[in-house]
């Protein structure tokens, strides 16, 4: 039976932006960083560690997958790993969405959040 996207919900808000960035553009580690540093406006802290845990975990739940380097990128160290989204992961990024999308509608709707 596949895996159903509802299963991994609800996600993290780091995990959630991990995704994002992956969704973007398959990245190594410190342009994953960079790229959540950036696009969360410095709201979602991650360090180094962390963020190789929750890739472990992407990885085992098929979320993300190590992917070779994009044409162009210096690949001269073979240390570096690259990871983008899988399918599935891009269907539990997308449920997570709307999950938070419906989350504020009902703020919204309760006056607890303007907009």
């Amino acid at each position: 039976m596949p895996d159903s996207p509802d299963t991994h919900l609800p996600l993290k808000p780091v995990v959630f932006e991990i995704l994002v960035a992956l969704a973007r553009e398959a990245g190594h580690g410190y342009g994953i960083l960079k790229s959540v540093r950036e696009h969360s406006e410095g709201r979602v802290r991650l360090e180094t560690g962390p963020l190789y845990r929750h890739l472990r975990r992407l990885l085992r739940d098929g979320l993300v997958a190590e992917v070779d380097p994009p044409s162009g990128e210096d690949s001269d160290d073979t240390r570096r790993r690259y990871y983008a989204v899988t399918g599935l992961g891009r269907q539990v990024l997308a449920a997570e969405g709307e999950r938070l999308a419906a989350a504020v509608d009902r703020a919204r709707a309760l006056r607890i959040i303007s907009g």
